[in-house]
């Protein structure tokens, strides 16, 4: 099933069952996608982002809302860290499994190879490559310091 099928599932499931954090955080990732859909079109791609921008897309709510999270623990607000962190494990729902520190070092290392990278100049060909492949399944932030220490050492 498509990544938008199960995300428009999750939506009709949470309002039948009345989950009011699943149901807002679902209409939030659907406007989003509908955002960037529109955007896509203006670009002549008329059927608008493909699987691996939606994964990228869910990664970045999910980065986002990790980050407010911390700026609500450090500022003493518990209850609205909770939220944050709930929405999280909703988006979650609909990722694919993150790759662990060995997979995501072995796959820096195969994307180093494969792209022929020799140095720092060479580090946009390759996050370019593992955004593509492992776009919601891998930290982009911890690739692209795996990716310095290997160019640079």
């Amino acid at each position: 099933m498509a990544l938008r099928d199960e995300i428009s599932d999750g939506t009709k499931t949470a309002m039948k069952a009345k989950d009011k954090l699943s149901l807002a955080t679902l209409r939030l990732v659907s406007a989003a996608i509908k955002d960037r859909d529109i955007a896509a079109r203006s670009e002549d791609r008329c059927d608008g982002i493909d699987e691996g921008e939606i994964l990228s897309l869910l990664a970045k709510m999910v980065k986002q809302r990790e980050e407010s999270a911390k700026v609500y623990d450090d500022n003493a607000r518990p209850d609205l860290a909770e939220q944050e962190r709930l929405e999280i494990d909703v988006i979650r729902r609909y990722m694919p499994k993150a790759l662990s520190d060995a997979e995501t070092e072995a796959a820096v290392a195969e994307a180093v190879e494969g792209c022929g990278a020799t140095c720092l100049k060479d580090m946009g060909k390759i996050m370019g490559r593992l955004k593509t492949q492992y776009a919601g399944r891998m930290d982009m932030g911890k690739a692209g310091k795996l990716v310095r220490e290997r160019l640079a050492g």
